[in-house]
């Protein structure tokens, strides 16, 4: 069978299987729509929240940028990872004590404010579609190659399905859709790795192949030849960094604590009964995470070897089929400088003839390494499982964040859940159509994107969050003024230097050589000094509230067992 054919029949029953859930799993009530009922069981919760989390920027881009910046993509691992145990130690159990549907609740109840309540549904939404617009993006370069179609057009296939079951399901369909999304993405990320790494290095396991020897070189370390074909072309060491030590570190705080402030995260730990299954949950998420983000680095250096040694300095009419496959998706493109139909890649711009979209390196990855054609259509059906994954669920907090906490919260109190059900599903439809246009029209690459989400996360929800929780002196005029502070400082930044001066988006003219990608750090911190500073100037919060942070501190006492209501 053909990879077109093999992708259509794999695709193909992974679709049926989402939406054969999503019929089961219809959501009768609001409780059902925001929280799945609130008894998910810790090792569902588990798996859906890796696969929620393990966007298309985990499955796709991720490795690919690994495999183009060598050391600096490990600003990625270590961000990503660490945020995870931040949230579960720090946020997730006193969060689920609390007993909130979303995070703008929490925010609007612990800050005994309707205002607060407002700024976090406006962070929620702007954060929420700023990451989807890079899931989207994904879908549509998944659908583009293996179904030969535009973008556009995946981008369009992908809102159909996803509208599909975020709607019909909420977070109900999507918790059971997110559990068979994650065997599927796992199953498809380590098929091809432990493949190429038996090809490369004889080894079967992935981590090991990575730090082995090369199979047909014995006693010549992956990593050592990746680098001699790095220099050879002019590009620096692999192994090597050209990030400064100011920017690795402030973007990998923005990605750990943007992590720890990512609303559809943190939602996942409403859905389960306990506390204790909260923490229990956040360990198989883990646990369920690591599979993925341990084989990415040996993913992206076989990836990057072979690319090398298949494509540079050969002759273009020698080029293997799949060449020519991505050219017609326009995300590998050939410009021959000198004439001489010999594909020249280099990191002069003058000279280089070979362009290549960061996107595809995980996609494109078995047909390179020249693995059966079943391969290549099962990869393909875990970047769309990975994400549609994500997509859902952020498609979720805004619209739980419009039919909860704008209508029922603030302008309609007294409306029927019924009502509220068909605000829902009604925001949920709207939200899909514009992360379908950020999709047409994404602002970066699908890691760069979900790295602006998470910087603007960093600046506005984690500090709220954190002070409410182990502050009781932190009153609403604090966090409302460092939260507005936070995210409109890193949302300027960035748009400043990524889409008004692009010309102007380097080392020289970052403020203290800090990029855009970790501005969330600086924003977080400008957050917590103006939260701390009008805080200590205005009334502290009412006595109730005092009591009901000491309460929501000790996660064993009380523990309520019961679902948010």
């Amino acid at each position: 069978m053909s990879i077109q054919a093999w992708t259509f029949l794999i695709v193909g029953l992974t679709f049926l299987l989402y939406i054969g859930i999503a019929v089961w799993a219809r959501a009768a009530s609001t409780k059902e729509f925001y929280v799945a009922g609130g008894r998910v069981s810790p090792l569902a919760n588990g798996m859906a929240t890796a696969a929620d989390w393990m966007s298309a920027a985990s499955f796709i881009s991720m490795a690919g940028i690994i495999s183009f910046v060598g050391r600096d993509g490990s600003v990625y691992l270590m961000g990503w990872t660490g945020g995870y145990v931040l949230l579960a130690l720090l946020l997730a159990p006193y969060l689920r004590k609390f007993g909130k549907f979303t995070v703008p609740d929490f925010v609007g109840d612990r800050y005994y404010s309707q205002t607060a309540r407002l700024v976090a549904v406006v962070c929620a939404v702007f954060i929420s579609f700023t990451y989807v617009a890079g899931q989207m993006r994904g879908v549509g370069i998944v659908f583009s190659r293996f179904l030969s179609v535009e973008i556009e057009t995946g981008v369009f296939i992908g809102m159909i399905i996803v509208f599909f079951y975020a709607v019909m399901g909420g977070m109900k369909g999507i918790t059971y859709t997110q559990v068979a999304q994650y065997c599927v993405l796992i199953f498809a990320y380590l098929v091809p790795a432990i493949f190429i790494s038996m090809l490369m290095t004889g080894n079967v396991i992935p981590q090991v192949g990575f730090g082995g020897t090369l199979a047909e070189q014995p006693g010549t370390y992956l990593l050592d030849r990746l680098d001699g074909l790095s220099t050879e072309l002019g590009f620096d060491p692999y192994t090597s960094g050209t990030k400064s030590t100011i920017d690795v570190f402030f973007i990998t705080a923005a990605l750990m604590v943007g992590t720890a402030g990512l609303p559809h995260v943190i939602v996942r730990f409403f859905t389960v009964k306990r506390v204790r299954d909260a923490r229990v949950s956040a360990g198989y998420a883990l646990l369920f995470i690591a599979i993925l983000y341990t084989t990415a680095p040996a993913v992206a250096a076989f990836a990057r070897a072979n690319l090398l040694e298949t494509v540079s300095n050969q002759p273009y009419s020698e080029l293997p089929e799949w060449f020519s496959t991505w050219e017609d998706t326009g995300l590998i493109h050939f410009d021959d400088k000198n004439a001489d139909e010999i594909v020249f890649y280099s990191p002069d711009e003058e000279t280089n003839e070979l362009t290549i979209d960061r996107d595809i390196m995980v996609l494109a990855n078995p047909e390179i390494a020249q693995l059966p054609n079943w391969v290549v259509g099962l990869v393909a059906a875990g970047g769309l499982a990975a994400a549609l994954s994500t997509a859902a669920g952020l498609l979720l907090v805004i619209s739980t964040s419009v039919a909860r906490d704008l209508i029922r919260r603030t302008f309609v109190p007294d409306i029927t859940h019924q009502r509220e059900l068909i605000f829902a599903r009604v925001a949920a439809g709207g939200a899909v159509i514009v992360a379908g246009y950020f999709g047409v029209n994404p602002p970066g690459f699908v890691a760069q994107t979900v790295a602006f989400a998470f910087g603007l996360a960093a600046a506005s929800f984690f500090p709220a969050i954190l002070l409410g929780i182990f502050s009781k002196t932190m009153n609403k005029q604090g966090a409302i003024a460092g939260m507005i502070t936070g995210i409109l400082f890193t949302a300027a930044y960035i748009v400043w230097f990524t889409y008004i001066n692009p010309e102007l988006n380097n080392a020289e003219h970052w403020w203290f050589g800090i990029s855009p990608e970790g501005i969330g750090t600086l924003g977080m911190a400008l957050n917590l000094i103006v939260a701390l500073t009008v805080s200590r100037f205005s009334d502290n919060p009412p006595q109730d509230i005092q009591e009901m942070i000491e309460e929501i501190r000790i996660p064993r006492k009380s523990d309520p067992g019961n679902p948010p209501s």
